[in-house]
C-alpha cells in the first residue's frame, strides 16, 4: 500500500513537474534581431569567428589571436557581425516578397522568409570585413591561394562571386548548406549541391560541431539532421527535470 502510494506520488510529482516547464519549451526566434541576441548567449561559451578562429569578447575581434590582417577596413574587420551561412539575399530572391520591397517587405511579410532569416543554425560569428567582402556569394571551391587576410585561410573572389571558406569549417558550411535548402525548400544549383555533398563526405562533424547543434538545437527545437539527431535530455530546461525525478526516486527510496 505505501508502495503504490508512494508511486502514485512520483507519478504526480513528474505531472507537476511537466507543467511547470512547459513555458521552458524553447520556441525559435521570430525576427533576425531576436536570433542574434540569443545568438550571443549561445557562442559566449566559445567565442570564436567561424571562418577564421579569431577569439571575441563582446562585438570587438581580437584580430591577433588568430593572425588575421585587415585586407582594406581595419575598423570593420575589429567588429564581430553575426553572417548568415546562406546569404539572406539568396533565401529572399526565391520568394516572391523580395520582388515587392526586398528584405524589409519579406522580413515583415513572408513568414517562411522570416523563419529562414533567423534560423540559428544559419548564424555564426564573422570577422565583420569577411562578412562584407563576402556579400551574397555562394561558396565553393576557387583556384587562389589564401593570401587576403593574413593567416585566415578564407578565400573571396568577387569576379567569381564565390567564396571559399578554410577547409576546417567546409563541412559545417556544407551541412548548414543542405540543411537550410532542405527545410525551406531553397533551390541549389547542381554544381553547388555536387559541391557541398562532397564536403560533407569529406569532412566529417566535428566535437565543436556537436556542441554547436546541441545549443542551437535546444534553443530552436530542433537540430540539424546533417550533423545529428538532438536528443531532448541535453537540453537544460529538460535535464533540470530529469535531475529532480533522479533526487525524489532516491529520496522516496523507490
Amino acid at each position: 500500500m505505501r508502495r503504490t502510494t508512494l508511486t502514485a506520488l512520483l507519478g504526480l510529482g513528474a505531472s507537476i513537474l511537466a507543467i511547470v516547464f512547459t513555458g521552458a519549451k524553447p520556441e525559435p526566434p521570430k525576427t533576425f534581431s531576436e536570433a542574434k541576441k540569443i545568438a550571443e548567449t549561445i557562442y559566449e561559451k566559445r567565442p570564436i569567428t567561424f571562418y577564421c578562429g579569431c577569439h571575441y569578447d563582446g562585438n570587438k575581434v581580437n584580430l591577433a589571436s588568430c593572425g588575421y590582417k585587415p585586407r582594406k577596413q581595419p575598423t570593420r574587420a575589429a567588429r564581430l557581425e553575426w553572417e548568415h551561412i546562406v546569404p539572406a539575399w539568396v533565401i529572399g530572391h526565391q520568394r516572391q516578397c523580395w520582388q515587392h520591397g526586398g528584405r524589409k517587405n519579406c522580413s515583415a511579410n513572408d513568414p517562411v522568409f522570416s523563419a529562414a532569416e533567423a534560423d540559428l543554425h544559419n548564424l555564426v560569428p564573422s570577422i565583420g570585413e569577411v562578412n562584407g567582402d563576402r556579400s551574397n556569394y555562394a561558396l565553393g571551391m576557387l583556384e587562389k591561394k589564401p593570401s587576403q587576410y593574413g593567416a585566415c585561410q578564407m578565400v573571396i573572389d568577387s569576379e567569381q562571386k564565390t567564396a571559399m571558406p578554410p577547409q576546417a569549417v567546409r563541412g559545417a558550411s556544407a551541412r548548414i548548406y543542405l540543411y537550410m535548402a532542405d527545410r525551406y525548400k531553397l533551390r541549389l544549383s547542381a554544381q553547388d549541391r555536387k559541391t557541398y555533398e562532397a564536403w560533407n563526405r569529406m569532412y566529417p562533424v566535428n566535437e565543436w560541431e556537436r556542441w554547436r547543434n546541441r545549443q542551437v538545437g535546444c534553443a530552436m527545437g530542433w537540430g540539424n539532421p546533417y550533423v545529428g539527431p538532438l536528443d531532448p535530455k541535453d537540453c537544460p530546461g529538460q535535464g533540470v527535470v530529469r535531475r529532480i525525478l533522479d533526487l525524489l526516486r532516491e529520496k522516496l527510496k523507490i
